[in-house]
């Protein structure tokens, strides 16, 4: 592709007074083809590595399997699945043109879209999307065996996950960076454009209220935590005044100063949790705890991105990354065993202690983040579309960006897997099943009969001193038990058995962190959808620059998940008992409604020969999650079904009980009517929009079929100005484009960012 060449055919005509501001295609696939016997090697290498591990996960039975063949073969699939996959829908169905600006660039303003480094955007993505989900939907999910959430998590977010945050972050960057909502009511019509809008704000609300709440959970009563936390963000104010004012660009340097202060700020919270006076500051109740988190959440949602918001996400993703892959070494060189069965005893029953349901549906909507999430849509059309520099980077951002994820998501089904079996039951037990207490978990757990499985009281004393806390009995929602599976393999590494408890603590506190990052990108992004929704009505309300809109959106979005966070830490049994079971469904309803609508953008742009790129993930998302839906509404059974929970509690206080199931006492058991009424009041609601959104697609699609003319909704093609490498390691031929921006215009190569 020239210059002149765009996605319909029409000119942009280059400045003749700079350098060019991207490489030609013909370029690209010069840069492919050098060294291509070498490279044809490395992948028959690659791919023959990934094989042997699918074969030793899938095949091996009788013996015991290893974890290193998790890492193998999901590195090796991630690494086929970017290189082949995602140039493949590149290729045919993206179209990407550098030479076009992008919003960051024609639409800057200094607070929403900026101009930012991509490898900064990186670390800003993927620390937005990577919440809690990757962390303790494998951890839940385990239960089922290790082979089944091993291939959804990775062959799905191949075909699926990957695919929807690439086409949704490049379509909304074609146009001006547009939320989810706003692209569907452009592209679908009114009917099916407020359908969409109403289901990813109220969806939206949900999430931003459970991150948040786990994030409370996570962080109350540890000092250490609260503290470490806490300081990320100074940190982070300072790198973004660094790269903004005192070095611009000079990534590197921040990089390794970000590096510096992050580790210093995690033994610093070591410290100061063993000091009195760091006990009584930092040891702080969930309401407060909640207070802070919504004042933060407003603070960060309202500054301009690149002083607090990318630079954070930035700085926490070192701490992400590097700590998935010192896992992934540990399991590398420790070779732990698996514990867990290829496919459990629980794979085809709805009877499973950890997760009620059965395999099918509720493996797919357990495990979200790690293989396809609609929160990632809302990012992928949030922020990081108004800060990306050039269009190709849409795949190593969109794509790479999610496979990371997975990867995450990977290394906690490891963790989960490798762990003895039945501390993992004792563990993710409710409190309800095993009464609180050790003996009660040991009977627990002996109960369900498991081949193989043995758990004594003194085994579960022993762990719990390890990691130096008082139980681990019914550490329910996943965090614990990752952060004792991290501890376990990471003591075998570094420490022995002494540095367990560091290791388990270490963990707990890179939660709190991985998760309040995609609370603070997601309260900015659910201030563009709100501001998006009322910009149809009020227009003045869709510019970002606008600050009494950016501040009375962020308000009102800050209160719908604040009120929630708060209800979740006082209601008896409210608040993550009432949500968290609508978390998994509504997010990949909300995938549904993405792919529904990146469908019918691929539709309109007239590109049929490869729709089924999307139609098939879509096909199976909305199968697995209305089905789920279904269940959840439907069953009689009190253990699935919310209105069959409901009347459960509801006639038996009508009987005069004042005990019932897991409630004690009648306040509980109205909290559980309260609590099942909303959820299968939202349960109706968010299946009957999706499934809206998902019929006018489809008809959006039928009527491009038959017109010929291109419905699509696009900004105008403007001529870029600016530079940027396509990929994190810039080429040999963008190098030396590169020296020569630096030679020619070195203030504009520096102003946009790189």
């Amino acid at each position: 592709m020239s210059a002149s060449d765009t996605s319909h055919g029409a000119a942009i005509e280059p400045d003749p007074a700079l350098p060019p501001v991207a490489l030609t295609d013909e370029q690209h696939l010069e840069d492919s083809r050098r060294r291509r016997g070498l490279k044809i090697a490395i992948w028959i290498g690659i791919a023959l590595l990934g094989a042997t591990g699918w074969t030793m996960l899938a095949l091996a039975r009788g013996e015991t399997v290893n974890a290193i063949w998790f890492v193998f073969a999901g590195v090796c699939t991630y690494l086929i699945g970017y290189r082949f996959y995602s140039k493949f829908i590149e290729a045919k169905i993206v179209r990407p043109n550098d030479f076009r600006a992008t919003p960051a660039e024609y639409k800057a303003n200094g607070a929403d879209y900026v101009v930012t480094d991509r490898r900064v955007l990186y670390g800003h993505h993927f620390a937005a999307i990577a919440g809690a989900g990757p962390l303790v939907g494998p951890i839940l999910a385990a239960q089922w065996g290790f082979l089944p959430g091993t291939i959804w998590i990775v062959v799905g977010v191949i075909v699926a996950g990957a695919v929807q945050d690439y086409l949704v972050l490049f379509f909304s960057t074609r146009r001006g960076g547009r939320s989810l909502g706003q692209m569907a009511r452009d592209q679908l019509g009114r009917v099916g454009g407020t359908a969409a809008i109403i289901a990813t704000l109220v969806i939206m609300v949900i999430i931003v209220a459970i991150l948040a709440l786990v994030v409370v959970n996570a962080l109350a009563e540890s000092p250490w935590g609260v503290f470490s936390v806490g300081l990320t963000i100074p940190i982070a104010l300072f790198m973004g005044v660094y790269l903004r004012y005192l070095r611009p660009g000079r990534i590197t340097e921040i990089s390794i100063i970000g590096f510096v202060l992050l580790m210093i700020a995690i033994v610093a919270g070591g410290w100061v949790a063993e000091t009195e006076w760091g006990v009584a500051l930092f040891t702080l109740d969930k309401v407060t705890l909640a207070w802070c988190v919504i004042i933060y959440g407003f603070i960060a949602a309202v500054l301009p991105v690149w002083l607090l918001l990318a630079p954070r996400d930035y700085l926490s993703t070192f701490m992400k990354v590097g700590v998935i892959f010192l896992l992934a070494a540990a399991v590398i060189i420790v070779m732990p065993e698996v514990q867990a069965p290829a496919l459990s005893e629980f794979a085809f029953t709805d009877t499973a202690p950890v997760v009620t349901g059965s395999i099918f549906p509720f493996l797919f909507v357990t495990i979200a983040c790690g293989a396809l999430s609609g929160f990632h849509a809302l990012i992928a059309s949030g922020t990081t579309p108004k800060l990306v520099h050039k269009e190709r980077q849409t795949r190593v951002i969109g794509y790479g960006g999610m496979l990371m994820e997975s990867f995450v998501a990977l290394m906690a089904l490891v963790a989960a897997v490798t762990l003895d079996q039945g501390i993992y039951y004792a563990m993710n037990a409710s409190a309800a099943a095993t009464q609180g207490t050790v003996q009660g978990a040991v009977d627990f757990v002996m109960g369900l009969g498991l081949a193989g499985v043995d758990v004594t009281a003194q085994q579960l004393t022993d762990m719990a001193a390890a990691v130096g806390e008082e139980s681990i009995v019914s550490r329910t929602g996943g965090a614990p038990t990752l952060a004792l599976g991290l501890a376990n393999i990471m003591k075998d590494l570094i420490g022995g058995p002494a540095m367990m408890g560091f290791w388990y603590h270490f963990a707990i506190m890179f939660e709190a962190l991985f998760i309040l990052t995609a609370v603070d990108a997601g309260t900015r992004v659910a201030r563009f959808m709100l501001q998006d929704s009322i910009g149809n009505i009020i227009p003045k309300f869709k510019n970002n620059s606008w600050r009494p809109g950016v501040w009375i959106a962020t308000a009102v979005m800050v209160a719908a998940w604040g009120s929630i966070l708060i209800m979740g830490v006082t209601d008896p049994l409210g608040g993550i008992n009432t949500l968290f079971p609508l978390f998994g469904i509504a997010n990949q309803l909300l995938a549904a409604i993405a792919l529904a609508i990146v469908m019918a953008i691929v539709a309109a742009r007239k590109n049929f020969r490869y729709i089924w790129v999307v139609v098939a993930p879509l096909a199976l998302t909305a199968v697995v999650t209305i089905t789920a839906s279904m269940y959840k509404i439907f069953s009689p059974k009190p253990a699935i079904g919310y209105w069959a929970n409901h009347f459960a509690f509801k006639d038996a206080l009508a009987a005069g009980e004042t005990s019932f199931g897991t409630a004690e006492g009648v306040a509980a058991m109205e909290a559980v009517v309260r609590n099942t009424f909303i959820q299968g009041i939202l349960s109706i609601v968010f299946v009957t929009l999706a499934i809206v959104v998902i019929i006018t697609a489809v008809l959006a699609v039928l009527r491009s079929r038959r017109t010929t003319e291109v419905i699509d909704a696009e900004d105008p093609e403007l001529p870029s100005r600016t530079y940027a490498p396509a990929g994190i390691f810039a080429t040999r031929s963008e190098k030396a484009l590169e020296r020569r921006w630096a030679e020619e215009q070195p203030d504009i190569l520096r102003g946009g960012g790189h």
